[in-house]
């Protein structure tokens, strides 16, 4: 063999040798650097974190009374890599399942799939929400079921049956929340609905851990440096509503049998008294085991008690919306307290036809509140609209009107502190010139000027129009949280708002929504010793009408304002002036007088068929 041969040789063998050598180092750089599989391994032979999850926020009313607390319960949670050798048919009949649940639940645990950042070195949840009762049972034996642990958790509950919209609840998150917030672990729990959802960062904590350490054979033999890297979990903020839970609890029993709300606001603070939806559910419904099954089935009952019509409901609102018509005329120069308009059963120009009931003619701002006369308003509006020589246009006209709707808290989200808020709607120029082709004036639109045609708001912008009005012009933006512990309010709520109208302008208004409950629409809603202020509204819809009201009382210094909306209940004095006012008496005298409280029992038994109407 030449030398030349044996150097080309010993080159290729040393190549080699590199070569291996450079793979080992590569694989060895993977294994400890790159993967962490042998780390997990190791950390799960050497470790146990235990997380101490935290008290949620307990949920209180105006007057300190509990609405939502905790409850102990147990999650019992597995960790694949070191789960086996167990006696399966007696880990089955300790928990109360079958073996079948028990493979199933086995093979979801481990689908990716259907468990979002699974891994078979920490503990995953097999079955959650264990009563202490059942848990005490499975605890005696839980020694012969190898790589299953206990966590202690909490459960909520809920002191009565009523605020199910308001409260919402809790349940385990989804992959979506688990990417959007690293607080979360498969298997955690998160706000759903309401409150729940709304102050979800104040109510959570911060969880805690315990660092065990444990020897070859998998026992633990205490806590890690004598528990140096521990952390003590931080219970949730409670939180204080503005809602009266006795006012909740009687709107709720008015609203029985039919579909529709009640909201009711404090004026001076914007915090929201009551908020009734109806058809309601029991927030129990949404706890523990049964929560999904429970879920599907509100989801698809016909009638929706799943919708928070307060604030996802958008109607057209009725003669509520004269006060508007009023307020805008006076600020614009279009009418003064004091002009007169005509009414002949309703307004009449050219083929242009609004009825109204019958009154003498003609009538002044005061009287047509009082009778809520639809011609005087729509006389109001067409003069508004066409006035070219002050505004140019009807488009420009229109703009400046929808500008005093906005600053009213109409046509966006007044921004509560509940998820899924509707906007409602108040047409522009745009809207009417796409829709007409540019072919439009003020008799096209003429229903806009009594809360028809195109204009939809939400019961709560019509209960915040009464405490608007209430206040002589400004609001405070609605909101269900009054208090938070350990951190102020968020100033969103804590300031005014201020419309377009002078304050001298209110006062007209007020005086005639008081003549209204003295001796006009809303006699229903006179009270003795209380000054009630308020206006009906019969709001128009296929079928039969839906019965609208919203006042204020009192008068003077305001405490409560109320929007009443039942679909389908005819005119305003049949259902939502009584219901209105006997959610006004209840809040400003803390009780039901007698008489009261027998009309009470008569409305709650009223039933609405939605199908052929019953009185």
């Amino acid at each position: 063999m030449s030398v030349v041969n044996f150097e080309k040789r010993r080159y290729i063998i040393g190549a080699i040798a590199c070569i291996i050598v450079l793979v080992y180092i590569v694989r060895l750089f993977f294994l400890q650097i790159v993967n962490d599989d042998y780390k997990k391994n190791a950390d799960s032979n050497a470790f146990l974190k235990k997380i101490q999850y935290p008290a949620r926020g307990l949920i209180t009313d105006r007057n300190g009374k509990l609405l939502v607390y905790n409850e102990p319960a147990y999650n019992i949670m597995v960790v694949m890599n070191e789960q086996h050798g167990i006696d399966t048919m007696d880990f089955c009949r300790t928990i109360g399942i079958s073996k079948q649940q028990y493979i199933d639940r086995m093979a979801e645990i481990k689908d990716p799939r259907l468990n979002y950042g699974y891994s078979r070195y920490t503990p995953q949840l097999f079955m959650g929400q264990i009563p202490a009762k059942a848990f005490s049972v499975f605890q005696e034996k839980l020694f012969k079921f190898k790589g299953f642990y206990i966590e202690k958790r909490s459960i909520r509950h809920y002191a009565t049956s009523h605020a199910a919209h308001i409260l919402g609840d809790v349940a385990e998150v989804n992959p979506a929340e688990i990417d959007s917030d690293s607080y979360y672990r498969s298997g955690d729990y998160i706000g759903k609905l309401g409150v729940e959802k709304s102050y979800e960062k104040d109510l959570r904590g911060i969880k805690g851990v315990k660092i065990m350490i444990r020897d070859v054979h998998g026992r633990i033999k205490g806590h890690y440096q004598d528990g140096k890297f521990d952390r003590v979990p931080e219970p949730g903020r409670n939180l204080t509503l503005g809602l009266d839970r006795e006012l909740q609890a009687l709107g709720e029993r008015l609203m029985q049998g039919k579909i529709g709300s009640i909201v009711a606001i404090e004026p001076s603070t914007g915090e929201v008294l009551c908020m009734v939806s109806s058809p309601t559910f029991d927030p129990h419904l949404l706890i523990g085991a049964e929560r999904g099954a429970n879920y599907q089935k509100l989801y698809a009952n016909p009638h929706k008690p799943l919708l928070n019509r307060a604030i996802m409901g958008q109607y057209p609102p009725g003669s509520t919306f004269k006060t508007t018509q009023a307020l805008t005329f006076l600020q614009e120069g279009i009418i003064t307290p004091h002009t007169y308009y005509p009414c002949s059963r309703g307004f009449w120009h050219g083929r242009t036809h609004v009825g109204c009931h019958g009154h003498h003619s003609p009538v002044e701002l005061n009287f047509a509140i009082q009778t809520s006369c639809n011609s005087y308003f729509c006389w109001g509006f067409y003069h508004m609209i066409m006035a070219k020589s002050k505004y140019g246009s009807c488009s420009n006209a229109l703009t400046r009107w929808k500008d005093y709707m906005v600053s009213m808290g109409f046509g966006y989200r007044l921004g509560i502190d509940l998820p899924g808020e509707k906007r409602g709607m108040i047409p522009n120029a745009q809207y009417y010139d796409k829709w007409y082709k540019g072919r439009w004036n003020a008799q096209t639109i003429i229903s806009d000027a009594i809360g028809q045609g195109e204009v939809m708001l939400t019961p709560l912008q019509v209960a915040n129009l009464g405490a608007t009005i209430a206040n002589r012009g400004y609001y405070y933006i609605p909101h269900v949280v009054s208090k938070i512990q350990g951190r102020d309010l968020d100033t969103l709520y804590t300031r005014k708002h201020y419309t377009f109208v002078d304050e001298r302008n209110y006062r007209f208004v007020v005086q005639g929504m008081r003549n209204a409950v003295l001796g006009g629409t809303c006699k229903r809603a006179n009270l003795p010793g209380i000054e009630v202020c308020g206006k009906t509204g019969t709001a128009q819809n296929r079928g039969h009408d839906h019965s609208v009201f919203m006042g204020f009382a009192p008068m003077n210094n305001p405490r409560i304002a109320i929007s009443v909306y039942v679909e389908n209940g005819g005119f305003g004095a049949d259902y939502a002036v009584p219901i209105g006012a006997l959610m006004i008496e209840q809040y400003i005298n803390g009780k039901l007088s007698e008489s009261s409280m027998a009309t009470a029992n008569t409305f709650a038994n009223k039933i609405i068929s939605y199908g052929n109407r019953q009185r």
